[in-house]
């Protein structure tokens, strides 16, 4: 299994890039919000990758985090759903989007994405919303999980030649959802609630920090009236 590519962008398309690894070209695709988050021509790049083999073929498809490859395998995993609508998803939504929209359920969200009927949109927020906490409690990118020796080693395959570009950060409060929900998970509360109320309180303030986001989901999850 191919889980993650590091080296050098060979060739853009409209869904897929060409990275040469050490002379190997490897076709990838990607969302379309990935590949306008992704460097130019011939510069340095890192994805996480998922390699779908069937009888017919082999595609490989790219990602700049965990959250965002673990979200497409989530969405494939749903009837009717494939890899292209999957990567349509997360282009329209990005992943937190998709954390967002299938915590809070608003299928509404999902059928924005080009191909995504409201039956299909309602499918995957139901099949998938009590995988969203343990989605939306990872964090980082690439660049996040590599520590200095395979960074190292990453510069090697690419050469020294071309500047490696700044890694994309994470969503701005990732770590401060992850924290939350672990928060809101040891006071008891449910994890689909706990995630609901999260998604929705980073929803309205995305710069928060993890004692705003408990307050403001704990707000949430009070009784009313």
């Amino acid at each position: 299994m191919i889980g993650k590519l590091s080296g050098r962008i060979d060739y853009r398309a409209a869904d897929h890039v060409l990275i040469d690894v050490r002379g190997v070209g490897y076709l990838v695709y990607v969302s379309d919000r990935t590949m306008a988050a992704l460097p130019g021509m011939g510069e340095a790049v890192a994805l996480y990758t998922d390699l779908v083999v069937r009888e017919d073929l082999m595609q490989l498809f790219g990602f700049q985090t965990l959250v965002e490859k673990e979200w497409h395998r989530l969405l494939t995993s749903v009837q009717g759903v494939g890899a292209k609508a999957s990567l349509a998803i997360l282009g329209t939504l990005g992943p937190d989007g998709v954390s967002r929209a299938i915590a809070l359920g608003d299928w509404n969200a999902v059928k924005a994405a080009k191909g995504i009927g409201p039956k299909i949109a309602q499918r995957v927020v139901l099949d998938l919303k009590d995988k969203a906490p343990g989605v939306m409690a990872m964090t980082g990118t690439v660049a996040d999980a590599m520590g200095e020796t395979e960074a190292a080693a990453d510069e090697a395959v690419i050469e020294a030649a071309a500047p490696r570009p700044a890694p994309k950060p994470a969503a701005p409060n990732a770590s401060a959802q992850s924290e939350a929900l672990s928060a809101l998970g040891n006071l008891g509360y449910a994890p689909g609630d706990a995630a609901g109320a999260v998604a929705q309180a980073a929803g309205e303030t995305p710069e928060a920090d993890t004692k705003a986001l408990i307050r403001a989901a704990l707000k949430l999850l009070a009784p009313k009236g």
